[in-house]
Formats: C-alpha cells, sequence, structure tokens
C-alpha cells in the first residue's frame, strides 16, 4: 500500500512542481523566493503548490502588493523561505549520514550544521544581502536570529517524523530509494508546520521578512502608488504604506531594514527576544530527548 502511496505522491509532486516553475514566472516575488516556493513544492508536493496559490499568486495584475500585505502571508513567506533553505541543508546531511552509515548523534550534527549553514549563510545572508545595503558581513548578522529561531524549531518537527518513521520502512536509509524521499518530504511538511508560529512571532516583532513585491517595471510601481494616492486623497508615506502594504514589500529593501533595525512599538526587547530563543532551544532538546529515549534502536 505504501508504494502505491508514494507512487500517487511522486506524480502529484510532478504535477506541483511544473505548474509552479511555469506560473510562478510571472508573479513580482523575489527571486529567493521564487526558487524557495519551487524548492518547498519539490519536497511538499501539492501543498506547496498550494500554499503558492494561497499565499503569494497575484489574483488579478497589479495586487500583489496589497495580496500579500495580509500577515498570515508575511509568514507564510517567512516560513517557506526557512523551510527551502534549512530544509535543503538538513535532506543533504541525511543523505550523507546515511550514505556513510554515521551513528545517529553525527547523523542529527550533521544535518543540523548544513541545514542551519545553508539556510543562514545562503539562502538568508546572501540572497536577501540587497536589504543589508550589499553588506553580506551585516546581512549576516541581520539575519543569524531569526534563522537560528526557526531552525531549531524546524528541525524539531523532522526529526520526530524521520527518527521514529524510516526505521521501519524497508529502504528508508538509502537516499538512491523512494522511500528516502517520500519520509523526508514528509518531514519537511511537518517542519513547516512546527515552524509556522515562530516565523509568525518573528515577521510580527519585525526581526524577519515575509513576502515582498518586486516590480520588472518601475512605471507599474509609479501608476499603482498614484492610484492609491487618488484614493486616499494624497496619503502620506505611511499611509501608503498602509494601503499598499509596502512595509514588507518595498524593492529597495529599505523599510525592510528600517523595520528590522529600528525600534517600534512592536519589536520586542533584549530579554524576550532572548527568553523566545531559549524557547527555541529547548524545543530542540525536546526533541532529541525523545529520540533518543523513545525512538526506535
Amino acid at each position: 500500500m505504501l508504494n502505491g502511496v508514494m507512487l500517487l505522491w511522486f506524480i502529484l509532486t510532478g504535477m506541483s512542481v511544473l505548474f509552479v516553475v511555469v506560473d510562478i514566472r510571472t508573479t513580482p516575488e523575489a527571486v529567493v523566493l521564487k526558487w524557495g516556493f519551487v524548492i518547498l513544492t519539490l519536497f511538499t508536493g501539492p501543498f506547496g503548490a498550494f500554499f503558492y496559490l494561497l499565499g503569494c499568486r497575484e489574483p488579478l495584475p497589479g495586487t500583489h502588493e496589497q495580496y500579500v500585505s495580509a500577515t498570515w502571508r508575511q509568514v507564510l513567506g517567512s516560513t517557506m523561505h526557512c523551510a527551502a533553505g534549512d530544509g535543503l541543508g538538513i535532506i543533504a546531511g541525511a543523505a550523507i549520514s546515511n550514505l556513510l552509515e554515521l551513528p545517529p548523534a553525527l547523523d542529527i550534527t550533521l544535518e543540523y550544521v548544513l541545514g542551519f549553514g545553508f539556510g543562514w549563510a545562503f539562502f538568508q545572508a546572501y540572497a536577501m544581502r540587497d536589504m543589508a545595503g550589499g553588506d553580506y558581513r551585516k546581512s549576516l548578522k541581520m539575519t543569524f536570529i531569526p534563522e537560528f529561531y526557526s531552525m531549531n524549531i524546524l528541525m524539531a518537527g523532522m526529526l520526530l517524523v524521520t527518527k521514529f518513521w524510516m526505521p521501519g520502512v524497508e529502504g528508508a536509509n538509502n537516499p538512491f530509494g523512494a522511500a528516502f524521499w517520500f519520509i523526508m518530504s514528509l518531514a519537511l511538511l511537518v517542519g513547516f508546520i512546527f515552524a509556522y508560529p515562530m516565523n509568525w512571532w518573528l515577521v510580527t516583532r519585525h526581526l524577519k521578512h515575509g513576502m515582498m513585491t518586486v516590480r520588472a517595471n518601475p512605471h507599474s510601481m509609479h501608476v499603482m502608488k498614484k492610484r492609491v494616492k487618488d484614493v486616499t486623497g494624497g496619503a502620506d508615506k505611511a499611509g501608503m504604506q498602509e494601503m499598499t502594504g509596502m512595509d514588507h514589500q518595498d524593492t529597495s529593501g529599505e523599510d525592510d531594514m528600517a523595520n528590522m533595525q529600528h525600534p517600534n512599538n512592536d519589536k520586542p526587547g533584549n530579554p524576550q527576544i532572548i527568553g523566545v530563543g531559549a524557547f527555541s532551544i529547548v524545543v530542540f532538546a525536546i526533541s532529541l530527548l525523545i529520540v533518543f529515549t523513545l525512538g526506535p534502536d
């Protein structure tokens, strides 16, 4: 029965990836987030395509700014970005560990190092360096905390799936077999669900970006802003941002940097940031405790 389920899953995944790859080309989203949706769909199949349709695809021309400004869509983009970057590293680590037949402790360590390393150094800091004025070192510093917090929760969710399910499925420890990729795909989906609440906190506290809008034609953005200004009777910048959702979608990244660097009513103080960080570590530690004490030998 599992073989039939896996066959159906991979067929649906192939169709979903093809749809997202073709359709997302015309969506005015940042390139790194476009790649994020493609990668997420590659592993989560129809769920990834559903997330793209519901959370990012522009329903009508010129409406992407307003459409993605909803908080839950901002958080969806943030979580997707985390799952795609970290997930690639974690799955690569799992594949290498199984090929080398590493013991559980080294396996988890390699998965964490590769997941966090790729997710932070490339998918977050390098891909989003324009938000730090093109300064990669500044981008590394800016993205470390949100990446660390997200990674801990995502990895916790994935471990609870892979370390309990894989030992009971024949061939699941073989990276060249279908069972390995099927289980890792569902593990990433569970990790995504686990990480969503943490990303909600990070996005609403202006510690992490969400969806963005990038217009290939600057004139189209000018026309959209003019229309909003006509409706509002000449709104100021703050009013314009409220109407268009541009506090997270400005193409230059300046508003994103302002939100992440300057204090405001929603940004937490150091005690709260440290407390949430400790919480993420505790969640990850509990997942490790469950795996090593209750998991299959």
